[in-house]
């Protein structure tokens, strides 16, 4: 175990950062490696974000919330209060690579110039009694962000960030995740998946008991068209929403350039379940886009009770496109888009999406 009780301070120096760096703090190919305290790692990551404002791709649900008087923030400073520009790849704070049974608990990690958290084809993940904490508009900022990695637990942590509390990529199975408080940030998200014509597995995901504040999304899976591969087993439970723009989504057309063409292809979505989600909304309260070729089917809804509160966002109705399932109970709002039951050309699995 390494114990972390005071605060390591990253650099803001450029050239302390020469090279190619895209890790800060890495442990690769470890066993029952354990880092716990009560210290900080700041990645003083604000030098970072100033340099590079626009060299993010952008949220592209951000298309679908439109301000009541269509103006734009101003785009942020370009240059940090030195003159100088920090390398343009921004670093992980923490990242573990093929480890099995890493443990992260009880530390800090704030600021980080790019994601706070990583874990990368590891085993037996344990998150618990973490916080991670850097400004909503703080750029590409996501809280935990996990790739090919299996079995993993999170539990009791305090995320906020400027992107996706907790993102689930590529590759991952088993993941429980309960009992966490996130915004602001953009929610807990399943993907971006398949982009650049890639295949893409996740499988058996559970998100529970959350609190998700002052966010862009709630709940969300992301897809690129021209994927390949499938999410199959997820289950939202209990989830409080507090002034979420968008608490439900499903996007199976996901860009973020400005443009990006169509395809026939699609990771495919199956057995996506909704239980208990409550709480206000802003701007939309479901949005399901599926892709015309492989529609999302077995997706279930109960006990959705989503109020609006008109901010400065235009409200929506419930969207849903080639979505299909079933409605376990009354929604609020009523989600009359879903269509019950299964697509008329319901395929057996092919090798297109068999993980």
């Amino acid at each position: 175990a390494r114990e972390l009780d005071g605060t390591i301070i990253a650099p803001t120096n450029p050239s302390a950062w020469s090279g190619v760096t895209l890790q800060w703090l890495e442990f690769t190919k470890l066993e029952g490696i354990v880092i716990q305290g009560n210290g900080v790692i700041d990645g003083r990551g604000s030098v970072w974000w100033q340099d590079f404002p626009y060299d993010n791709p952008i949220d592209d649900e951000e298309k679908l919330i439109i301000p009541l008087n269509h103006t734009q923030n101003p785009p942020m400073p370009v240059q940090n209060e030195m003159g100088r520009t920090m390398p343009s790849n921004k670093p992980t704070a923490l990242r573990f690579y093929g480890s099995y049974g890493p443990t992260v608990t009880g530390i800090t990690i704030q600021n980080s110039p790019q994601c706070h958290l990583k874990f990368d084809s590891c085993n037996r993940v344990l998150v618990h009694d973490v916080s991670i904490s850097s400004p909503g508009d703080s750029p590409n900022t996501d809280g935990i962000h996990l790739q090919n990695s299996k079995d993993v637990l999170i539990y009791s942590s305090k995320l906020a960030c400027g992107d996706d509390c907790i993102s689930i990529q590529t590759g991952c199975s088993n993941v429980y995740v309960h009992n966490v408080d996130c915004g602001p940030g953009h929610g807990i998200s399943i993907g971006s998946l398949g982009k650049d014509n890639t295949r893409a597995c996740v499988s058996n995901i559970t998100v529970r008991d959350v609190n998700i504040h002052n966010s862009m999304n709630g709940v969300r899976i992301k897809t690129w068209q021209g994927g390949s591969g499938s999410v199959q087993g997820v289950l939202f439970s209990n989830i409080q929403v507090t002034e979420v723009q968008l608490p439900i989504v499903i996007d199976q057309f996901y860009c973020d350039k400005r443009t990006c063409t169509n395809h026939t292809s699609a990771v495919s979505l199956e057995g996506i379940n909704y239980e208990r989600i409550k709480g206000t909304y802003t701007v939309k309260p479901v949005h399901f886009a599926c892709s015309d070729s492989f529609p999302c089917v077995d997706v279930s809804l109960a006990t959705v009770e989503l109020k609006p509160i008109q901010e400065q966002y235009h409200l929506y109705d419930p969207f849903c496109w080639q979505t299909f399932g079933e409605l376990k109970t009354p929604t609020v709002p009523p989600i009359g888009c879903l269509q019950i039951g299964k697509p008329t050309n319901n395929r057996i699995q092919t090798d297109h999406d068999i993980c």
